[in-house]
C-alpha cells in the first residue's frame, strides 16, 4: 500500500540477481545504517555516481531516452 503512494511511474526498475550470503550482508548493513535493502542500494548507486563524477566530470544523459551524449 505505502509503496505504491510513494512509487513515481517515471522511475525505472531494475532487477538484479544476488547470491544468498551479499544479500543477507546488504540488509544487516542497511538495517545497522536505517536504511531498506533497496535505499541502501540506491544510496550505493548514488554514492558510486558522485565518486565516478568527481573523477571524471559530469556525466550527461539525454532526458528523452536516457542515453549518454
Amino acid at each position: 500500500m505505502f509503496g505504491d503512494i510513494m512509487r513515481n511511474k517515471n522511475n525505472k526498475h531494475l532487477g538484479i540477481e544476488i547470491d544468498p550470503e551479499l544479500h543477507g550482508k546488504l540488509h544487516y548493513i542497511a538495517k545497522y545504517e536505517g536504511r531498506s535493502g533497496n535505499q541502501q542500494i540506491l544510496y550505493l548507486i548514488r554514492k558510486c555516481i558522485r565518486e565516478f563524477e568527481d573523477e571524471n566530470g559530469v556525466i550527461e544523459i539525454r532526458k528523452e531516452n536516457n542515453e549518454e551524449k
